[in-house]
């Protein structure tokens, strides 16, 4: 059996969502809107240190930024086509985002770098997609490029200033390292007219850490990003994102879910404000920054939970305290209510709310399993919106999430509309279909075109399904568990 959205009627004829308005069909012409409902507002928001107030880029600043970055990189050299590459290795910053839509303006492919790929790998990826230029953050990350330099490898552009030591060791290698702001002032004194892409277009290749092997590099076009993003902001209904929402960036830009839900934002103009780079202080960075919309994985909530239920048990009033409250809270979901204005909101939780800045109103969980207690103690402590969802680099991210108010955990939710999906017997492991088990796949806009210089190595059949690997089982009111 074939399950679609019930949020988007053309599901049900294998029609499947691309976007949801005209002017925004690729991330250049997303990013684009974005500016003009905000009309200029804030978009990419940061911080010099963990004293210091947030300072905003608005949305006509970052674009043009964009665009002399972009234009400095074809004025170097680089093409502006979907053929060619440029790679980005740092941390969540402003100069992410301007180095992504800079590539977007001509045309180009953003492939990330991360540091949990290993040197090894991070030199394989480059080597194979042929990467001549990286944006760098840092003096660290460019002598570890350095390390295993493959031949392709010409220039390096830093975001902070490299040493000199380290920019005489890249000219050894043949590399040159450049200033991000100098390449910035290029394009801005040669303007080279900007090339937009089609929705077909490459948008990014994902490399997969895999467990084995080399990594494989995902292939998603500019359809496929913004169906991803589109299916959820429909299926959030009066809950998705608007201009007036503010996100926390510091889930790494390099995996697919943080960067589905950065675009959402500058979709409908939102801004997105980066932690400061120590994951230690990320309480600091909400405090300051006072998000209303963060994604989140099982590990912040369950680290958020350890912590609460150690001061919990510390003492038997705390304890009996906090089990009334909760007790309250979970009854209130069940009615779907949700707040944190409560009594018990200000007796018990508001120290929880507080610790991601008291305004958190939806939050997108995803990447592992979140156990059912912890994410019901989430839902009732923060008193927000949270949903939970099951995807895969080769989706763009999304393929199922909950439908927002629903108070039971332990299930990531019915497709979302960019896809269908079904499972299929896999009898060695005695999962079987017509038992509502089986592996999961999927078929849609937001499927990836292949994997990179590997269209041998598929995992899209005949009929266009993308089998995932993975195990699920339908539950009786349609989700998955």
């Amino acid at each position: 059996m074939v399950r679609v959205s019930r949020f988007y009627k053309d599901s049900k004829e294998g029609r499947f969502i691309s976007y949801l308005t005209e002017d925004a069909k690729t991330l250049y012409e997303a990013f684009r809107r974005g500016a003009k409902v905000s009309n200029n507002g804030p978009c990419l928001g940061w911080r010099e240190g963990v004293t210091k107030p947030y300072m905003w880029m608005h949305y006509n600043e970052t674009l043009l930024r964009a665009r002399n970055l972009g234009s400095g990189l074809v004025s170097m050299g680089l093409p502006p086509s979907s053929t060619t590459f440029v790679g980005i290795y740092s941390q969540n910053c402003p100069e992410w985002i301007i180095t992504e839509q800079a590539a977007y303006c001509y045309s180009m492919v953003i492939i990330p770098l991360y540091d949990t790929l290993g040197p090894d790998a991070c030199a394989y990826i480059i080597n194979q997609a042929g990467i001549s230029v990286v944006v760098c953050e840092n003096d660290d990350k460019c002598n570890m490029l350095l390390d295993r330099s493959p031949r392709c490898l010409k220039k390096l552009i830093v975001i902070k200033e490299a040493r000199p030591a380290t920019k005489q060791r890249a000219k050894n290698r043949g590399v040159e390292i450049t200033r991000f702001e100098e390449i910035e002032k290029i394009g801005a004194h040669k303007s080279v007219p900007e090339v937009p892409p089609k929705p077909s277009d490459l948008a990014t290749v994902c490399y997969t850490s895999g467990t084995t092997g080399s990594p494989k590099g995902v292939m998603l076009t500019h359809e496929n990003v913004v169906a991803g993003v589109c299916a959820v902001i429909l299926q959030l209904g009066d809950h998705r994102p608007t201009s007036t929402d503010i996100m926390i960036s510091f889930l790494p830009l390099a995996h697919m879910l943080e960067r589905c839900c950065e675009n959402g934002l500058y979709m409908v103009g939102g801004a997105v404000g980066f932690y400061s780079g120590d994951i230690t202080h990320l309480s600091d960075d909400m405090k300051a920054l006072k998000p209303t919309v963060t994604p989140a994985v099982p590990r912040l909530l369950n680290r958020m939970y350890d912590k609460v239920m150690a001061e919990v048990n510390s003492s038997w009033l705390k304890r009996f305290l906090f089990n009334m409250a909760l007790s309250s809270k979970q009854n209130e979901l069940k009615k779907g209510i949700i707040r944190r204005n409560s009594f018990w909101d200000l007796v018990v939780f508001r120290k929880v709310q507080e610790s991601m800045g008291g305004r958190l109103r939806l939050m997108v969980v995803g990447s592992a399993p979140l156990a059912g207690n912890v994410l019901t103690f989430s839902r009732c402590a923060l008193g927000c919106i949270i949903v939970e969802g099951y995807g895969q680099t080769e989706c763009c991210a999304p393929i199922t999430l909950t439908i927002q108010g629903d108070p039971v955990p332990e299930h990531v939710g019915p497709p979302v509309a960019c896809c269908c999906v079904k499972l299929v017997d896999v009898p060695e492991m005695e999962y079987f279909a017509v038992s509502n088990q089986g592996e999961i796949c999927v078929k849609g806009t937001n499927v990836f075109q292949g994997y990179y210089k590997e269209q041998e190595v598929t995992t899209i059949d005949g009929s266009g399904w993308h089998h995932t690997g993975d195990i699920g089982q339908w539950l009786p009111v349609s989700p998955f568990t």
